[in-house]
């Protein structure tokens, strides 16, 4: 258990922590704070493999530190706050940085003829592997947030075999196992089940909107229930016979981190309410992997002050930069 992670009075609390990664009230001061790295980003169109495209954001400097590649969670995007607020951070600090778009997310429906689902691995292998050839002989860090946090650390298990150079990865408050989160958002907080119904629709009507006559996900969106929606759509477009079967494909409980040969740290919050802290129970633990579990944070919260770097990307920033 980490134990320098002490947030005091309100940001004691799980919800608190949980929802003001994505406050809207921060977005203004966050905009102003990440301007000089948004001001240095330039658009790449990463050829991902099999014509899949992905959408990234690179802000180039002169630097030997290496470039950092971060990963939003489900719903967010490369202008997520909790992802402007590290990259500058990090950027400042003398990394390259590249903010990366998950398939459908951001303002990329229109790249790709099918949607997301998260055992899209192979184009975030590919993603990374087309930043390096992009970017060669630099150090090549992965840091994602919650199911970027368990795709980077799916991508830095397959680094050997998929030829990839990886100096280290992060994951804060990464999707262990997807039934487990299923099961908190449906008897949790309602909250949080209702913020990701409405993203979700949201996100599914403009994949309809931008492939008109390929997509209709009107009575889908009128479900209005995660588990539902998610097994129908695995049932109608994705490869796995059930939705257990496409849970399993994307956790990384089991055996699923054990080739791990990268550095990698994992940083999660036994109060997180959307990620059970219960799954660390099953995950592989190689030498490589450094498990990081504080009593507070929630999830990808870990503020302990709104002015600042928070502890989460203070902790990221020292990992980065440890000799």
């Amino acid at each position: 258990m980490a134990d320098d992670f002490r947030p005091s009075g309100w940001l004691r609390s799980a919800h608190v922590q949980s929802i003001l990664p994505s406050l809207d009230f921060r977005r203004a001061s966050v905009q102003r704070r990440a301007a000089p790295l948004v001001a240095a980003s330039k658009e790449l169109l990463l050829d991902c493999g099999d014509g899949v495209r992905l959408q990234g954001f690179h802000a180039a400097r002169d630097s030997r530190r290496g470039i950092a590649v971060l990963l939003h969670g489900w719903e967010g995007s490369a202008d997520s706050m909790y992802i402007l607020t590290l990259s500058q951070l990090l950027f400042e600090n003398g990394f390259e940085v590249v903010r990366l778009n998950l398939r459908d997310h951001g303002a990329t429906h229109h790249l790709n003829r099918e949607l997301f689902h998260s055992c899209r691995l192979p184009e975030v292998v590919g993603a990374v592997r087309a930043i390096q050839q992009r970017l060669p002989d630099r150090p090549l860090h992965l840091i994602g947030f919650s199911l970027g946090g368990n795709f980077m650390l799916r991508v830095a298990a397959q680094a050997n075999e998929a030829g990839l150079d990886i100096a280290h990865a992060v994951a804060v408050s990464p999707v262990l196992d997807p039934n487990d989160t299923l099961d908190a958002l449906e008897g949790g907080f309602a909250a949080y089940n209702w913020y990701f119904i409405r993203k979700w629709s949201r996100s599914l009507l403009k994949k309809q909107a931008a492939w008109p006559g390929e997509y209709d996900f009107a009575e889908l969106v009128r479900l209005a229930n995660l588990r539902r929606m998610t097994a129908e759509l695995v049932l109608r477009f994705t490869e796995y016979p059930s939705l257990a079967e496409y849970l399993n494909g994307y956790a990384i409980t089991g055996a699923r981190l054990a080739k791990l040969t990268v550095p990698a740290t994992l940083i999660t919050a036994a109060d997180d309410p959307i990620i059970p802290v219960r799954g660390l129970e099953r995950i592989a633990r190689p030498a490589t992997l450094d498990v990081k579990v504080t009593q507070r944070g929630g999830h990808s919260g870990f503020f302990d002050s709104l002015a600042g770097p928070s502890w989460v990307e203070r902790q990221i920033l020292a990992t980065l930069t440890a000799p």
